[in-house]
């Protein structure tokens, strides 16, 4: 059982990003490590750092691809969903959908501040400017599943690192604010 809010640390200054998950205890959830430089991505989500048990796998369905989707499986190989760059609609603001096992969409995720993303990225070309953007730039990300606002994230200032706190109405997420699995159904 979980206990909320989830606190996601982005380790940004390795070979390959890393992401350690955490509960309202302290308790490692989840780790991810993303190796970089892959043609095709196929990234993997374990229960903790020691990758013994892997909980589900995110599979680029293309190799470099601008609208990159990713498939979503257990760790049978089971479909879950899927998540997607809407394309174009990404370059101004990050933009994604969201898909069930069957293919239909059941909601999307967008970034709350388009000139969140537009000024990071110009901060990202300058010599320091990756560590020392994430002390002024902190996008905040809205998630809906079947018309329904379900959660906001916010990047927290830091320099080495970033951390999202999950956010409902300017407040830490707590169960309430949370959907369960049997809440997603139409």
């Amino acid at each position: 059982m979980l206990s909320y809010p989830l606190d996601l640390s982005f380790k940004i200054v390795t070979i390959g990003t890393r992401v350690k998950i955490k509960d309202a205890t302290g308790r490692q959830v989840a780790y991810v490590r993303k190796k970089k430089l892959k043609l095709k991505e196929d990234v993997r989500v374990y229960e903790d750092e020691d990758q013994s048990r892997m909980l589900f796998r995110m599979k680029a369905a293309r190799m470099l691809d601008f609208g990159a989707r990713y498939a979503i499986g257990g760790p049978d190989g089971h479909p879950i969903g899927a998540v997607g760059r809407r394309g174009m609609k990404s370059l101004w603001s990050s933009a994604y959908v969201l898909v069930d096992a069957y293919d239909t969409e059941a909601g999307s995720i967008r970034e709350e501040n388009p000139w969140t993303k537009v000024l990071d990225g110009m901060m990202e070309s300058l010599p320091l400017g990756d560590a020392l953007g994430g002390l002024f730039f902190n996008p905040a990300y809205l998630a809906e599943l079947y018309g329904r606002d379900v959660l906001r994230i916010q990047k927290q200032p830091s320099v080495l690192e970033s951390f999202f706190v999950p956010l409902a109405a300017g407040r830490h997420v707590g169960p309430a604010d949370l959907v369960k699995p049997c809440d997603l159904k139409r």
